[in-house]
């Protein structure tokens, strides 16, 4: 290995300490994990990490992500999507502030723990406030159940 090579390995597997989102490459179900718990995934799988990821995990968990940017990701086979990153690049995410990603961490970890759709909808309908949706687009949004 190069020196180059090498600290790339060092800082990728530091990536794997830090909070994350762990996600399938293809999936039918578009789950995404919080993980805080330092594991390490497989070449099946890939990984977020950065500031907000609990926010995050529950922002593309949710219905409003699955109705606004399911077609993003080209569809496969069998009715899976390919989670590529090259894909996420171009979703326009709403900033958070910690105060915010906290609350988020807190219901992501309780539904991963022991998922509930009431559970699911109570993350829905943060994020529905959070991104100020009138009760129609709400309503038009629905809920989309991962299961």
């Amino acid at each position: 290995m190069t020196g180059n090579n090498k600290n790339n390995c060092l800082i990728l597997r530091e990536d794997f300490n830090k909070p994350k989102i762990i996600y399938p490459n293809m999936t039918k179900y578009m789950p995404f994990v919080y993980d805080d718990m330092s594991y390490i995934t497989n070449q099946k799988c890939f990984i977020i990490t950065g500031k907000n990821v609990a926010y995050l995990t529950a922002f593309f968990n949710s219905s409003l992500f699955k109705y606004c940017f399911r077609d993003s990701f080209p569809e496969l086979q069998g009715g899976t999507r390919e989670l590529s990153k090259i894909f996420f690049d171009k979703i326009p995410v709403y900033e958070v502030s910690d105060a915010q990603n906290l609350q988020f961490q807190e219901v992501v970890e309780d539904i991963q723990n022991e998922y509930t759709n009431q559970k699911a909808q109570r993350i829905d309908s943060m994020l529905f406030d959070l991104y100020n949706l009138t009760r129609e687009e709400r309503k038009v949004i629905g809920f989309v159940e991962i299961v």
